[in-house]
């Protein structure tokens, strides 16, 4: 486990501080979990950025093509 010191302005601290006492954990829980979610979302962005390049237009109307040309089920219909 790795020790870092933060600043945080004073508004932003007694926010982070109220939310995390809401939620019933550690103001170091709070942090390390808002940290977490942060990084999975910017990881996910570059995941999905990564898997649009190997993508192919050509193919996805290939398998679009397949399907059938039919009205939706009446509890499908918008």
């Amino acid at each position: 486990m790795s020790t870092v010191s933060l600043s945080l302005p004073e508004s932003l601290y007694k926010q982070v501080c109220k939310l995390a006492q809401e939620d019933g954990v550690s103001l170091n829980q709070f942090i390390a979990t808002a940290v977490a979610e942060k990084v999975a979302a910017l990881m996910t962005v570059e995941y999905l950025r990564e898997r649009a390049k190997r993508g192919s237009l050509e193919k996805f109307e290939a398998v679009l093509a397949k399907v059938p040309d039919v009205e939706p089920e009446p509890h499908d219909r918008l």
